[in-house]
């Protein structure tokens, strides 16, 4: 039986970890862990907030998923999208889920990432 998503994780393009590192710490407020050796000579990075884990893994043949994406619970939304904003993310707002506040952006290898904060009553 599934008890929990453990983590997320996307592609990224040989040698844009340490854009990643900026993006994901300077600009989402996350964590970088340590990847496990043999796992850290494959490249890419991860990273943490709370239980959230996104993991970045190099794909040679990287195409940034625009589709497919992570759906990031947060807290203030107004305020996170702020943050976002003034450190030059693109926010873009949606208001097509019912009971919940949403925007989308991207982090800079193109790969899409939805944030989103329950708001009024039917919300989960």
């Amino acid at each position: 039986m599934l008890a929990a998503v453990d983590r997320v994780q996307l592609a990224a393009p040989p040698g844009s970890e340490e854009t990643l590192r900026v993006y994901y710490t300077d600009v989402l407020g996350m964590t970088e862990i340590p990847k496990p050796p043999v796992l850290a000579a494959r490249g890419g990075c991860w990273f943490q907030a709370g239980p959230v884990q996104l993991h970045l893994g190099i794909e040679a043949d990287f195409r940034p998923s625009k589709k497919a994406h992570p759906g990031l619970r947060v807290t203030e939304i107004e305020a996170y999208a702020a943050r976002l904003e003034v450190r030059g993310a693109k926010v873009v707002w949606d208001d097509n889920l019912p009971n919940h506040r949403r925007f989308y952006s991207e982090d800079p290898v193109g790969n899409r990432l939805e944030f989103l904060e329950p708001s009024g009553t039917g919300a989960a």
